[in-house]
């Protein structure tokens, strides 16, 4: 699948604003609409994820193994940094159990000990148990004739925002897989088929889409009407639709920093807190003014997300690429008949 350069530049955005989301939160600042980076990001991973199943077919195990390799290796080392850190004392607040720990690992929503929330180890990885989900679930339609994947989605989908809306629970598996955020990914979904199909809208529409959506942030973000799945998830669709509408007519262009920006933007995100942590705890104790200790924040976390991209994330992928090449090319050799076999079968 060729590159969309405005997706990526989407990621890098919704990534960033989440950095300055925390950032501001631990300096004092307020920036309390970053969080709806994550409801982008939930947009595009069931855009990217339905055009990449649809661009070569793929059995639901494979595709499964994929994005474990993808999302899981790095994840787990952020958490058991998290975990070797309260072991050694520098959180003092964390409470650790076996449950807890199991259950972040293994992406399961579990009550939080330290703080009673539906949170990892790792604060963050809380939106990878959504993705997760979705994505066992895109493996399960996988099974299903291509017409009938997306409406088996949708269906399912929105049945479980109507239970989640209908009932109460304090269960975090029934908080997690009935909130209504999940129907941000059955929306992107719906825009990879749009895109493959060609029914995006002109450029002129998708500009008027993104500066709505600019408008609609801000004003969510200035007065706090609307900060809910319901609000961010249509404006994310729509940024995401406007962006594409720009792509498709070639209005976009390869930027090299922002583009390596999007590619590091799942580091970015995983990491970023340990460093903004740093800075929020070191920042008084130099007098550091709370705006420059935002800015500070912002770089050192962001920084730190990308040489974790440098230094893990693209090596564990590049090693899992190399392993699947040398499987498929033992398991072609393994399907060929040797030379000698087919010069014994040509001569009987």
């Amino acid at each position: 699948m060729k590159k969309l350069y405005g997706i990526q530049y989407l990621r890098a955005f919704a990534a960033l604003a989440v950095v300055v989301f925390h950032a501001a939160e631990r300096t004092g600042g307020h920036f309390a609409i970053g969080a709806a980076g994550v409801d982008v990001f939930f947009v595009v991973s069931g855009f990217i994820m339905w055009t990449l199943a649809q661009s070569r077919p793929v059995t639901p195990l494979q595709f499964l193994r994929e994005r474990l390799e993808r999302i899981a290796p790095v994840y787990w080392i952020a958490t058991a940094v998290m975990v070797a850190g309260a072991f050694a004392g520098l959180f003092p607040n964390m409470k650790l159990t076996l449950g807890h720990v199991l259950g972040s690992l293994f992406f399961v929503p579990h009550i939080s000990p330290s703080n009673g929330e539906i949170w990892p180890v790792l604060v963050q990885g809380w939106t990878l148990n959504y993705e997760m989900f979705f994505y066992a679930v895109f493996a399960c339609t996988l099974l299903l004739p291509a017409a009938r994947r997306l409406p088996a989605l949708a269906g399912l989908f929105i049945l479980l925002t109507a239970i989640g809306l209908s009932f109460d629970s304090d269960n975090p598996l029934f908080r997690t897989y009935t909130n209504p955020a999940i129907l941000e990914f059955l929306l992107g979904a719906v825009i990879g088929k749009f895109w493959l199909e060609g029914k995006i809208p002109s450029p002129a529409s998708g500009l008027a889409l993104i500066l709505l959506t600019v408008f609609g942030f801000v004003f969510v973000g200035v007065t706090y009407v609307g900060f809910h799945p319901f609000v961010f998830g249509p404006l994310a669709v729509a940024l995401v639709t406007g962006v594409l509408s720009l792509e498709r007519a070639g209005m976009i262009s390869d930027f090299r920093p922002l583009t390596w920006l999007g590619d590091a933007s799942y580091s970015i995100y995983l990491w970023h807190t340990l460093a903004v942590s740093v800075v929020a705890k070191f920042a008084p104790a130099i007098s550091l003014p709370a705006p420059l200790a935002l800015v500070v924040a912002v770089l050192a976390g962001t920084a730190v997300g990308v040489v974790a991209y440098e230094l893990l994330e693209k090596p564990i992928a590049a090693a899992f690429k190399a392993s699947r090449r040398r499987g498929a090319i033992r398991a072609s050799t393994m399907t060929q008949p040797s030379e000698r076999g087919i010069e014994a079968v040509t001569k009987t």
